[in-house]
């Protein structure tokens, strides 16, 4: 597993994930603007994503949900803030009913991806960052950060194929 690191910040509400990579930045990079390839690794591999849409630029919306192992599923979106291909991408993650509209009772983060070469390969660093500390406390108990790990943990085969 590529994972370096995963902090948990509650002075700073920030969730930081560290991984570092053997493929070059534009590889890496492929995995977040491609949504076949993004759905192979957003979220805990009990809980596969399926992309609905795709809109990787600013202003623009990427939806999606993951299917539990009973069949149910989980709705999220994102909303696209910045996009400087392939180095960085920033968007709001949020929750969303079975409708796909958002879900203004659950807490939402602001997230920024950074990837960096760095020895001939690339570290991906994502940081989520929460309004409150109740809002963090309520997200790390519902499994982000466990999930943000095997998200990412699943990156690695994909990158070898």
């Amino acid at each position: 597993m590529s994972v370096t690191s995963l902090d948990k910040d509650l002075d700073n509400l920030t969730l930081t994930l560290v991984a570092d990579f053997t493929a070059p930045v534009e590889r890496v990079w492929q995995l977040w603007s491609d949504p076949r390839q993004l759905e192979r690794w957003w979220g805990p591999p009990a809980y596969p994503a399926t992309v609905e849409e795709h809109d990787l630029t600013p202003g623009g919306d990427v939806t999606y949900f993951m299917t539990g192992p009973e069949g149910e599923k989980y709705r999220g979106w994102w909303r696209v803030a910045t996009v400087d291909a392939p180095r960085s991408l920033e968007f709001t993650d949020g929750f969303a009913d079975e409708d796909g509209v958002p879900n203004a009772a659950m807490p939402t983060t602001a997230n920024r991806v950074t990837l960096t070469e760095r020895d001939g390969g690339t570290r991906m660093e994502m940081r989520a960052v929460f309004d409150t500390r109740e809002q963090m406390e309520q997200l790390v108990t519902m499994g982000m950060a466990d999930g943000l790990r095997e998200a990412a943990g699943q990156m690695d085969a994909l990158l070898a194929a």
